[in-house]
């Protein structure tokens, strides 16, 4: 029998018309409730009013012993239909879909492929069962959009797996397979992936066959009567997760929601969800990552770029350079599961960044990040080389060498001898013109920037960058390549330092000056990291060495840096930079360098001052957002939300303030530039505002509305 939403099959049970997106039909006594709702069976009003009444159905047909919901295509329930998001609220609700299944008063099984998230694991909370394919992935990523789970979660997930696992689960926001899902509690089986309806519906009989239990999620209480009054528990969360969520309410929010799962009858504890979860939707930390939510999906809308433009095939890669950054690299590539042939000018160079890749994935296995079966295999896919010529059938070369121009024109000379024709060619600079490095190329159309940021295997952005020659195919293949090793990728243009490091250099020139004018290394990372960034300018200066791009033979003793490389101060790895360090790499400030600069602001001829938190940090932003004003308006970056997804994921800008483009808006314009021209009066041109900036401030427009 076949009961399809839009249409009645027989006088009784009857469904209502809706669409053809939720089916329901019989099998031997067991009624198949199919949610098709292609791409990814998203919650929409359509699917929410099939599947009422597709469990009314099933509820009231006598002949039903079991109910098995199944979803078509490539995934469960993958959340909510994000089209629907900042409109009215559509009937039925999630919590009705919900009470239709908690109504049935035989046993309901979620049969889960693909990844089940947000409201599409919290529908499978509702069941009396659940059952997963091994390669099933389970979670509630709702903190990623400054939310919490608001149709359940937050009340139905402790009571199956305790309170510890739950808010684990619920402020990573990260999915768990199906293995771990089973062994929390989560899913009462792992069936074989061949045939999941067929597996589902064989569970549904065995439960029919065994008259096994089936209390409701809701009415469960081993657990809540373990966890209760166990404070170790939350204080645990908030130690472990307190730093991600510095500057939002959500961590305090969540916790609060978890412990009215303990403390509370059912119905209060969603009720109390419900509050907590719309104090969170109205609150700024969240509109702002929503706003990242949906940039980071129009980062991958490249304009100019054709839907269905042709990409090219890359099944193997060589990078050039086997230093920190080449190193990195290649660990993306063999993740994918791609052969990396990695070349160095010499053994001892090669062998070098070889032993670090290994060590790498051996750590990764040490800290039980990846099995000794998955690092093995990635090895395998590595091999190195001493000549360009090995690079002869790469269908992706990747430079990674000095940065400097002369270095890299030399690389892509030679490079250019070797590679195959359709090779795809890609220099990881930081800063320089990608068009000078691809006229040494005899196919520039193939010639393109990757610039990944460090460390290379862990930092999530990947500035793709469009020189004036790259064909369309070649950025289409970089976009799809970077999804497939786990990046979030930005087309950009051809400017010295592209986006984010040309911004970043405009909070360098100010920091450097507020150490003349009357600030320290220390209050400008305070500030910096208060306002929520994972560390401040000079700190990070000692993370990657002072002596970066410094020689001993040209230094002339002029800048704070340059007389703490010529001491031996170059940063972390030499135990002192800006700060001292001890062996743990702790920094302390140091009473040395605060003499230095004393010294050199007196040389230079400053009247040091006092310089408040405010000054700092409006002098370190205020000049980011104008240069950012200036890459829009050169066409540099496409849209505004790209230069905050290049900032949030390249640079750790926090997401809660959605970038320095969104929080720009959010603070006014006007403001902004205010705040430019008071500066410029006092500090000069560093501060004169970008034209584009007094264009949107002059409409009473913001940076969004371009």
């Amino acid at each position: 029998m076949l009961y399809l939403c839009h249409e009645n099959r027989r006088e009784e049970p009857t469904m209502d018309r809706t669409d053809t997106e939720v089916s329901l039909d019989i099998d031997g006594g067991i009624a198949v409730v199919t949610v098709d709702s292609p791409p990814v069976n998203a919650l929409s009003q359509v699917v929410r009013a099939g599947l009422v009444n597709a469990f009314e159905a099933a509820r009231r047909d006598p002949a039903v012993e079991a109910v098995v919901l199944v979803c078509a295509g490539k995934t469960f329930i993958a959340g909510a239909d994000i089209t629907e998001f900042g409109k009215p609220p559509q009937a039925p609700s999630l919590a009705e879909v919900q009470a239709a299944i908690e109504a049935m008063d035989r046993p309901v099984t979620a049969a889960i492929h693909g990844t089940a998230l947000g409201g599409g694991l919290e529908l499978a909370l509702a069941c009396h069962f659940r059952v997963a394919v091994p390669s099933a992935k389970l979670g509630l990523p709702e903190v990623k959009l400054g939310l919490l789970p608001g149709g359940g979660g937050t009340q139905r997930l402790p009571r199956l797996v305790g309170a510890a696992r739950a808010l684990e689960m619920i402020l990573s926001g990260t999915p768990i397979g199906a293995a771990a899902a089973k062994a929390a509690g989560l899913i009462d089986a792992v069936l074989p992936d061949e045939d999941l309806r067929a597996g589902a519906l064989a569970f549904a009989r065995s439960i029919v066959a065994e008259d096994a239990p089936r209390n409701r999620t809701r009415d469960r209480t081993d657990w809540t009567d373990r966890d209760r009054g166990d404070e170790t528990i939350f204080a645990a969360a908030e130690k472990a997760h307190g730093r991600k969520f510095r500057g939002t309410s959500q961590l305090g929010h969540v916790v609060a929601a978890v412990r009215g799962s303990l403390e509370l009858p059912f119905e209060e504890g969603l009720a109390l969800e419900r509050k907590l979860f719309a104090e969170l939707v109205a609150s700024p930390q969240s509109a702002a990552m929503r706003h990242v939510f949906f940039a980071e999906r129009q980062a991958g809308k490249v304009p100019g770029l054709k839907a269905g433009t042709p990409t090219l095939s890359v099944e193997t890669v060589g990078v050039i350079g086997a230093g920190t950054m080449g190193g990195g690299i290649a660990m993306n590539f063999l993740n994918a599961g791609l052969p990396v042939t990695l070349v160095e000018t010499t053994q001892a160079a090669l062998d070098r960044g070889m032993a670090t890749i290994r060590a790498n994935y051996e750590g990764s296995v040490q800290r039980g990040r990846m099995s000794e079966t998955d690092a093995a295999a990635r090895l395998a896919l590595l091999s190195g080389a001493l000549d360009m010529e090995a690079l002869a059938g790469c269908d992706l070369v990747v430079e990674a060498v000095f940065e400097t121009m002369a270095v890299k024109q030399a690389v892509f000379s030679r490079l250019d001898a070797v590679a195959k024709p359709g090779a795809i060619l890609a220099t990881n600079t930081s800063y320089l013109d990608v068009d000078a490095i691809a006229a040494l190329a005899n196919w520039p159309e193939h010639v393109l920037g990757l610039h990944f940021f460090s460390p290379a295997n862990v930092m999530k952005l990947l500035e793709v960058v469009r020189g004036a020659k790259t064909a369309p195919a070649v950025i289409a293949t970089a976009m799809q390549l970077a999804k497939r090793i786990g990046k979030t990728a930005v087309v950009v243009g051809v400017c010295h330092g592209f986006v984010g490091n040309r911004m970043l250099a405009q909070r360098k020139l100010q920091a450097d000056a507020l150490l003349l004018e009357g600030a320290m290394p220390w209050d400008v990372d305070r500030v910096l990291t208060d306002f929520g960034l994972p560390m401040g300018p000079f700190a990070m200066s000692d993370l990657a060495g002072l002596d970066l791009g410094w020689s001993a033979e040209t230094s002339k003793g002029e800048t704070v840096r340059e007389i703490l490389c010529e001491r031996g101060r170059r940063g972390q790895k030499t135990g002192a930079g800006f700060y001292d360090y001890d062996a743990a790499r702790k920094a302390t400030p140091s009473a040395d360098v605060e003499a230095l600069i004393l010294e050199v602001s007196a040389r230079d001829g400053y009247v040091r001052r006092s310089v408040s938190d405010q000054e700092i940090l409006e002098r370190c932003l205020y000049p980011m957002i104008n240069e950012g004003a200036k890459i829009l308006d050169e066409g540099i970056a496409a849209r505004a939300s790209d230069i905050d997804i290049v900032w949030i994921h390249g640079y750790g800008w926090p997401a809660y303030t959605g970038g320095p483009m969104y929080y720009a808006d959010r603070l006014g314009l006007g403001t902004v530039l205010a705040g430019l021209r008071r500066y410029e009066a006092t500090h000069g041109e560093a501060f004169h505002p970008a034209p584009l900036l007094e264009r949107l401030v002059a409409e009473g427009r913001g940076f969004g509305d371009l």
